[in-house]
């Protein structure tokens, strides 16, 4: 299904606003409510709508420090991607994993309560990373921007 002009303002709209009731969503895109409700109903049918969420504030949680790691392994080889991906989706710390191409294998994006925590998940997380040949670790001094809303 392709998406058309009324569908990406749903989902910009849902984007922003999650937990916005059908009457005031219906009213915000220019549909009648029973309308917009099967358009979001085939959203979610479709996959285009994956969940609903709850952002929490990092800081009121006390996970205000954000580290990007970056970890080079010994070997590319399929098995070792799939031990490495395996091991560090178990990481609760970890919020991101993605695979890079470029001069790092991964990336992770890892929530911590201080440097010193940070330290703690390093020792008895990350540090036992299968395959691992290099990591370096940098800290987000301070967040510019961030939105989890995709352009659509």
């Amino acid at each position: 299904m392709a998406l058309d002009q009324t569908d990406r303002r749903i989902l910009t709209v849902l984007q922003r606003k999650g937990r916005i009731s059908n009457a005031d969503l219906s009213e915000q895109v220019n549909l009648s409510p029973s309308a917009c409700h099967r358009r979001v109903q085939r959203l979610e049918a479709d996959g285009y709508i994956r969940d609903y969420v709850a952002l929490l504030d990092p800081r009121k949680i006390g996970v205000s420090t954000t580290v990007f790691v970056e970890i080079t392994l010994q070997a590319q080889a399929d098995e070792v991607l799939d031990a490495f991906e395996k091991a560090v989706s178990r990481i609760p710390d970890v919020l991101e994993c993605h695979l890079m191409a470029g001069t790092a294998d991964y990336i992770l994006k890892v929530v911590a309560e201080s440097t010193e925590d940070f330290a703690r998940i390093h020792r008895q997380h990350l540090s036992r990373l299968p395959a691992v040949a290099q990591m370096q670790s940098s800290f987000a001094l301070r967040t510019v921007f961030k939105t989890t809303a995709l352009p659509v």
